[in-house]
């Protein structure tokens, strides 16, 4: 019988999905910096029959100038390899014939350039940083308040991230805001959607049970990970705070210091 706890659980594994920001490097000025022994885990990873994908709710660049940067911190990682928000979102606001009204960082614009955005019939926030001001919230507020069924999709839910001089309040903040404003329910694309965690699974062709998610968000990595079947495994690293150990509701498969000793226990269970 397979077992299914930690770290034994990796015995069976196919495939393990890492989150980014927190789990392999702090961002903040310039390219942020990597996170101690976390260059060498991916290179491990991508040595072993294990599949790897990146899964990130990174809404401030494209995902080919986020993954430029990951390539000069030293990271051996492919675009084609990261699932980040901002292209989902495309292919949704497509199939359901949408036109938005962003409220986004101006590096991930670049994401939207094929989709029409004149009389928009939604709004999309996302980690727009320094553009959260009064006048930009008041103008996303006013579109969806201006629809007959008001539409907010949101990048992510994150209430806070860390940077490398300290922590930041992520999008989920001000979709809450909105929400409260409109009195409506935001469409969250991104972690913990069940929707993305599939498509993930999807592309490396695995059932939920086959693989495992390494971040430092217990709720929105951890828990949205587990909420689709698959693994969950918690780093002391980036957003983690101690009271994530006693959480009410969501209880990682497994806690571990960092992503290199993630990598080593996952390995030697493997016999690698």
């Amino acid at each position: 019988m397979a077992d299914s706890g930690w770290p034994g659980c990796a015995r069976s594994l196919k495939g393990v999905v890492l989150d980014m920001c927190g789990v392999l490097y702090d961002s903040g000025e310039g390219d942020g910096v990597a996170i101690p022994g976390s260059i060498e885990a991916v290179k491990k990873l991508k040595a072993s029959d294990l599949q790897l994908r990146f899964c990130t709710n990174e809404t401030q660049a494209t995902r080919e100038k986020f993954v430029a940067k990951l390539q000069r911190l030293g990271f051996d990682i492919c675009v084609s390899e990261v699932f980040s928000p901002a292209p989902a979102a495309v292919a949704v606001l497509k199939e359901r014939g949408l036109r938005p009204h962003l409220l986004v960082y101006d590096g991930v614009l670049p994401e939207f350039d094929s989709v029409d955005k004149t009389n928009p019939n939604c709004v999309i926030i996302g980690d727009a940083a320094e553009n959260f001001s009064y006048q930009n919230l008041n103008e996303a507020f006013r579109v969806l308040i201006g629809l007959e069924k008001p539409l907010l999709f949101s990048l992510g839910q994150g209430r806070y991230y860390k940077e490398t001089d300290g922590l930041k309040l992520d999008v989920g903040v001000y979709m809450k805001a909105l929400e409260y404003a409109c009195d409506l329910k935001a469409e969250v694309i991104g972690k913990p959607s069940p929707m993305f965690f599939q498509s993930v699974l999807n592309d490396m062709g695995l059932q939920p049970h086959e693989a495992l998610m390494i971040g430092d968000d217990l709720v929105n990595d951890v828990g949205g990970a587990q909420h689709c079947g698959m693994k969950g495994v918690q780093v002391r690293t980036g957003k983690y705070r101690p009271s994530d150990e006693r959480h009410p509701t969501v209880t990682a498969n497994g806690t571990v210091d960092n992503l290199a000793r993630a990598v080593d226990m996952i390995l030697g269970q493997r016999g690698h």
